[in-house]
């Protein structure tokens, strides 16, 4: 049902360099296998803050090229890490094994319209998906910031979401069913509402020492009661809920099985929208009107906190616009509301209720756009701290550390509030936003790397997050993944180290990798004896951003700059770096 065609290989070759590894060529892989240090610096980094050399890096040339690799990996017990355009935030698209790129597996099927399903590679984009369900007159609803470059792969790993998950739910609910290599090199279909794959020693192993446990299991303590997105952990309460073991996969960041391919489901397409913007003179208010908005039905609301419009006043009064940078001076936080339907009247009928709505819920102004230009203004002050953030002292990083907590939306501003005064402790700035219907904001703290003392900062501003998250039932992580970044304060989150929930992640983990091949390291912190891999520990080890760390090779460095810059996630890594070295020998 979901096995793809060959992707070209772009025939690399194995070269030993610097720093470079004793590992050969697996033996009948066909796609590109790199040992140099130019190779491997490039998949050292990822989106997120840290920094983490692989041993080596394969980039396969199909589907059968990565059953080929795990088996190969199963074999000699070496660790694989497989990602996808290194877009992910936590830290789950690096490893110190062999990192796997899939970007390659890029076959996008033919849309059913009728069953309203679609398959794809793993490395096809998301935007990708969704322009060709539109064609059709249908769309691919799971929308997070990064659609233009991030992979359905590697949104399935980690369940993404976005601006519409109000609506429409995380990436879960849309995977309907996946290809699959596992641990020890066996491939399967995994689908849901069909019957377990037979001779999958993994899955078999799932139902023989899990399921019976989880049966027995207070299934309160293996969710977050009241939270509405989340990433953390394995999905053990959507598992025990379907009995399907999509729900295990989808959110397990790459270490309980290799995806390969995905049965992606699709939603019919409402096109007529009409957004609101509503400036609050306090959070409380700002979350009594996301409540307003979530009972009406809306697609998206978005918050912009206070420390978010200071820097899109401070971008404003960059370009001279007087106006721009002193009209949100009296708001405590804005929210961007979306509403779809299928006609224009109906939808601007509904957004004058709602502009009634949340002035009666304490909102200080509100407009509403009912065209798409007027939209498009409104949405664009969400755009709007970019180009502060570029013009900030370029000591001034922005680290995303507590970058993706949920919490039950009734307490969104205690959570904001605290998030706040943690970052005013340690002397920081910040920038505060994210999905308020669900109670879901991303935090990007600034931290300067001159500062003598800044690691300790970070470290504090993560063991407060932890702590504040804890404390108001939330989770660590809405859509992004507990990645390495997480994974030493996971189980504070779930009840503690040998809580219920923590010693059933790790019998999941030890059902589908009991060798420990798969991304450790990644979501549950302890590395595996087997593979020989240190546990990285402490999460602020290696930031990419510290000056004091050994600089990668130049034309590494000029490949990975380029990446963040442009947003080139999409762009084939080790094809960047030959294009550099094409033009740039002086990097060499």
């Amino acid at each position: 049902m979901i096995r793809l065609g060959a992707a070209p290989s772009d025939g690399g070759q194995v070269t030993a360099g610097t720093g470079g590894s004793t590992l050969a060529r697996p033996p009948g892989f066909r796609g590109a296998f790199r040992l140099d240090a130019p190779a491997r610096a490039v998949y050292a980094e990822a989106a997120g803050i840290q920094q983490l050399w692989p041993t080596a890096v394969a980039v396969p040339a199909d589907a059968d090229d990565v059953v080929a690799l795990v088996r190969w990996a199963a074999r000699t017990r070496t660790p694989l890490t497989p990602r996808g355009s290194g877009s992910s935030m936590a830290g789950g698209a690096i490893g110190s094994g062999v990192v796997v790129d899939l970007g390659g597996l890029r076959e996008l099927g033919a849309i059913d319209a009728q069953r309203r399903r679609v398959v794809a590679g793993p490395g096809v984009l998301r935007d990708e998906v969704d322009a060709a369900a539109r064609a059709a007159g249908l769309r691919f609803p799971v929308d997070p910031s990064s659609g233009a470059f991030c992979t359905v792969g590697g949104m399935a790993a980690t369940n993404a979401a976005g601006a519409h998950t109000l609506r429409y739910g995380a990436m879960r609910r849309w995977v309907a069913a996946l290809d699959c290599v596992f641990a020890d090199g066996t491939r399967a279909v995994v689908a849901r509402d069909g019957p377990v794959a037979e001779g999958v020693p993994a899955l078999d192993r799932l139902h023989r020492e899990v399921v019976p446990r989880l049966r027995a299991a207070d299934r309160s303590t293996l969710h977050h009661p009241g939270v509405r997105k989340d990433s953390s952990g394995y999905a053990l309460a959507d598992f025990a809920a379907s009995g399907d073991a999509v729900d295990l996969l989808v959110g397990s960041e790459g270490t309980l099985a290799i995806i390969l391919g995905l049965e992606l489901s699709l939603a019919p397409l409402l096109p007529e929208t009409a957004s609101l913007l509503a400036a609050f003179p306090t959070l409380e208010a700002a979350v009594g009107g996301a409540a307003v908005a979530r009972a009406a039905g809306t697609s998206a609301c978005e918050l912009l906190d206070r420390t978010f419009l200071d820097l899109a006043r401070s971008a404003a009064a960059g370009k001279g616009d007087a106006a721009g940078a002193a009209r949100w001076d009296g708001a405590d936080a804005v929210l961007l509301i979306e509403l779809e339907g299928a006609t224009s009247a109906a939808v601007a009928d509904a957004g004058r209720a709602l502009e009634r709505a949340l002035h009666a819920a304490g909102a200080g102004e509100v407009m509403l756009a009912a065209d798409r230009d007027a939209e498009a203004a409104l949405w664009e002050l969400r755009h709007a701290a970019s180009p502060a953030l570029a013009r900030l002292d370029p000591a001034l990083r922005s680290m995303q550390i507590i970058e993706d907590g949920a919490v039950p939306p009734a307490h969104l501003a205690e959570y904001v509030r605290g998030i706040r005064m943690a970052l005013a402790r340690h002397g920081l700035r910040g920038a505060i936003f994210g999905h308020a219907g669900d109670g879901h904001v991303h935090v990007n703290p600034l931290i300067d790397v001159r500062d003598a003392h800044w690691r300790a900062s970070a470290a504090d501003l993560l063991r407060e997050g932890v702590a504040l998250t804890t404390r108001l039932g939330g989770t660590l992580t809405g859509e992004h993944g507990d990645g390495r970044l997480r994974a030493g304060v996971l189980a504070e989150t779930w009840g503690g180290a040998r809580s219920p929930a923590m010693d059933l992640f790790a019998a999941v983990k030890r059902a589908f990798d009991p060798e420990g091949i798969l991304n450790p390291g990644v979501k549950l912190r302890r590395a595996e004896p087997t593979t020989g891999v240190a546990d990285p520990g402490d999460p602020f080890g290696a930031i990419k951003y510290d000056p004091s760390l050994p600089p990668l090779p130049a034309a590494a460095r000029a490949v990975l700059d380029r990446v963040a810059a442009d947003r080139a996630y999409a762009r084939p890594r080790l094809a960047l770096l030959d294009e550099v070295s094409r033009t740039r020998p002086d990097l060499e």
